[in-house]
C-alpha cells in the first residue's frame, strides 16, 4: 500500500475565505486537505512533513489570462524600447543593440527584434523628437539588417527596408506606407516575415524565459493568445509541445463558419478554445481601435474593423453550437457594439443559457457602456482585462486623453461598472505589452486614475486568481482558492503591512471591522512595497524557489 505524505505549512498567514485567521495549511498529494491554526494542524497531522513559513504570506497561485510567450521572452532578453524618451533616443538604443551584436559576432543577416516604443510619451530637443522613426532613419542606423520594431501595443511597427523586401506584396497591402509605421494587413505581413527569421531554438528559449518569469511572480497558469497574425501556427504548435511546469491554456484567434469548421480548426491547432486575439480591431495607441466617432487627435480616422458583422456572428454561433469557448480582441466602442449586436441576435435564436455555458470571452473590453455590459452579463461573457493599461496610459494628458479626449477617456477600463453589472472579470498583463506582475496589476485596478472605475483589493485579487481559472473554463468554486479540496496551487510571499479595504466608504466601514472576519491583503497603495515571491507551487509541484536559484 502506498502511503501519501502530507506537508504541513505552519507559522504563516494563509489567505483563505474559509478560515480568515488561518496560519497553517496541510497538503496531501497535490491537494489542500486542511486550513487552520498551527496547534490544530499539529494535532491533526502529527506525522506530516513540517514546513516552517516563518511569517510568510500564502496565497492561491495567480493566473495571467492573456500573454504572448514568444514575444515576451524575446523582449526580456532582447531589445526593449520602453525606456526610450524620444525618436533620437529610440534610434540610439537600436544603434547600441546593433553595435553590441556586432561585438558579439552575430551574423549581419540575423533578425533584430525590438518592441516597446511609445511615441505618445516622447519629448525631445528637436521638433521631430516626438514622432516615430521613419524607415529611412532606421536604415541609416541598421544598414541592410532585417529589423522589426513593434510599438508597445504590438499593433504597428517600424521595419527596416531589408525586412520589408522579404514581403514582395507589402506595398499593395492595406496599412502600408513607405516611411511610416506599418499597420493592419501590412503590419501582419511584415511581422510574419520577422517570425520566420526566429529560429526554433530562439523561440523555445524565449518561451521558457517568459514562463520562468511568470513562475517567479507567483503565476501558476497562463493563457497564450495566438493566431495567424499575432504569432503564427508554427509558434502556437511549438507551445503545445513545450514541457514546462507552468500550466498553459492556448487560444487560437481565427474565425470559423460553422460547427464542423470549429471542430476541425480546434483539432488542427490543438487549441483549447477559439478566441483570444481574434482581432475585431486594433489598439488606441496605433489609431487602429475601431471607434464610433473619429479620434480626437486624428479626425480623419475612426480606426480599423477587421471582421464584419456576419463573420462575428457566424463565429460565435458556430462555437456556441459546438460547445467551444470563443472570443475576440475588442478595444474600441464600435468593436464592442459589433459583438453585443451579435450576442443579442444569437440570444434570440439559441437562448442565453446556451451562450453562457460556453463562457465566451472579450479580450481588453476597454470601452463598454452599461447597457452593453448588461448584455455581456446575461450571456455569461467574461472580460479579460489589463489594469496596467490604465496605469500606463490613463492619467491626465496621457495617451487615452490625447487620442480620445477627456470625456471618452474617462469611460475606459471601468472595472467597477462591469463588476456591478455582473460581468465576470479576469485580469492579465497582455505581456509583453505590460509586465507579468500580478500585484502591480492588482494595485492598478484598485488605484485606477478614476476612482469611480476602480474595484476593491479583494475584487482585484479574485480577478487574478479565481477569475483567471473561470476565464479558462474552470468554475468549480475551489480552484484558485486555498480551501480544503482545492488543488495545492499557491505562492509564498514576503509582505509588509496588511490591510482590509473595501471598494467604497460604506463597504469599508463594515469590512474593516474585526467582526466581519474579512481576510487581510498586503497594502497595494502607491508607494507601498509590493509582496516579493519566495516560492511558487502548482498542484504540489514547485515551479519557483527563490532560495534555490
Amino acid at each position: 500500500m502506498t502511503i501519501v505524505a502530507t506537508q504541513l505549512l505552519l507559522g504563516g498567514i494563509v489567505y483563505s475565505a474559509a478560515v480568515p485567521d488561518a496560519t497553517a495549511m496541510a497538503v496531501t498529494d497535490g491537494m489542500v486537505v486542511w486550513v487552520g491554526t498551527d496547534d490544530v494542524g499539529r494535532a491533526l497531522h502529527p506525522d506530516a512533513e513540517v514546513i516552517d513559513l516563518n511569517g510568510l504570506f500564502v496565497t492561491p497561485g495567480f493566473v495571467d489570462s492573456h500573454v504572448h510567450l514568444t514575444s515576451t521572452g524575446l523582449a526580456l532578453d532582447g531589445l526593449t524600447l520602453n525606456e526610450a524618451t524620444s525618436r533620437t533616443h529610440c534610434l540610439q538604443l537600436v544603434a547600441e543593440a546593433v553595435a553590441a551584436d556586432a561585438a558579439a559576432g552575430h551574423d549581419e543577416g540575423e533578425l533584430l527584434w525590438g518592441l516597446g516604443w511609445d511615441d505618445s510619451t516622447w519629448e525631445g530637443a528637436g521638433p521631430e523628437d516626438g514622432r516615430f522613426p521613419t524607415t529611412s532613419e532606421l536604415d541609416a542606423v541598421v544598414g541592410a539588417r532585417p529589423v522589426y520594431l513593434a510599438r508597445v501595443d504590438e499593433h504597428s511597427a517600424v521595419a527596416s527596408t531589408a525586412l520589408r523586401r522579404l514581403v514582395p506584396e507589402l506595398a499593395d497591402a492595406a496599412g502600408y506606407h513607405p516611411e511610416e509605421p506599418l499597420v493592419a494587413e501590412a503590419h501582419h505581413l511584415v511581422r510574419g516575415a520577422a517570425r520566420q527569421l526566429v529560429t526554433a531554438a530562439q523561440r523555445e528559449r524565449a518561451q521558457r524565459r517568459a514562463l520562468d518569469v511568470a513562475a517567479a511572480h507567483g503565476v501558476v497558469a497562463v493563457h497564450e493568445n495566438g493566431g495567424p497574425d499575432i504569432s503564427g501556427l508554427e509558434d502556437f504548435l511549438a507551445i503545445a509541445e513545450l514541457d514546462h511546469p507552468v500550466e498553459i491554456r492556448r487560444y487560437w484567434g481565427q474565425p470559423v463558419t460553422d460547427e464542423e469548421h470549429a471542430a476541425e480548426l480546434l483539432s488542427i491547432t490543438r487549441a483549447d478554445a477559439l478566441g483570444g486575439d481574434l482581432f475585431i480591431d486594433g489598439a488606441i495607441g496605433s489609431h487602429t481601435a475601431w471607434l464610433t466617432e473619429p479620434y480626437t487627435d486624428d479626425p480623419h480616422t475612426s480606426g480599423i474593423s477587421y471582421l464584419d458583422a456576419d463573420t462575428i456572428r457566424a463565429h460565435l454561433r458556430a462555437c456556441t453550437l459546438a460547445g467551444i469557448q470563443a472570443g475576440f480582441h475588442v478595444i474600441g466602442d464600435a468593436a464592442t457594439g459589433a459583438v453585443v449586436e451579435a450576442l443579442t441576435d444569437l440570444a434570440d435564436e439559441l437562448g442565453t443559457p446556451a451562450i453562457a455555458r460556453c463562457a465566451h470571452r472579450l479580450e481588453h473590453a476597454e470601452m463598454v457602456t452599461a447597457a452593453q455590459a448588461e448584455v455581456l452579463s446575461r450571456c455569461g461573457v467574461i472580460a479579460s482585462m489589463q489594469p496596467l493599461f490604465d496605469a500606463e496610459w490613463g492619467g491626465p494628458g496621457d495617451l487615452y486623453e490625447t487620442r480620445l479626449g477627456p470625456d471618452r477617456a474617462a469611460t475606459l477600463n471601468d472595472f467597477a461598472m462591469l463588476a456591478k453589472t455582473g460581468v465576470a472579470l479576469s485580469f492579465s498583463s497582455d505581456a509583453p505589452v505590460t509586465p507579468i506582475d500580478p500585484w502591480a496589476t492588482i494595485r492598478a485596478a484598485v488605484h485606477h486614475h478614476r476612482k469611480t472605475n476602480a474595484i476593491s483589493p479583494r475584487g482585484a485579487f479574485a480577478a487574478t486568481t479565481r477569475g483567471g481559472w473561470r476565464a479558462g473554463g474552470v468554475n468549480d468554486g475551489l480552484t484558485g482558492t486555498l480551501t480544503p479540496g482545492a488543488p495545492a496551487s499557491y505562492a509564498l510571499w514576503e509582505a509588509d503591512e496588511f490591510v482590509v479595504a473595501g471598494s467604497h466608504e460604506k463597504v469599508q466601514r463594515w469590512s474593516t471591522d474585526p467582526r466581519s472576519r474579512v481576510p487581510a491583503l498586503p497594502d497595494v497603495s502607491p508607494g507601498a512595497a509590493l509582496p516579493r515571491c519566495v516560492r511558487t507551487v502548482h498542484r504540489g509541484r514547485v515551479l519557483y524557489d527563490r532560495d534555490a536559484t
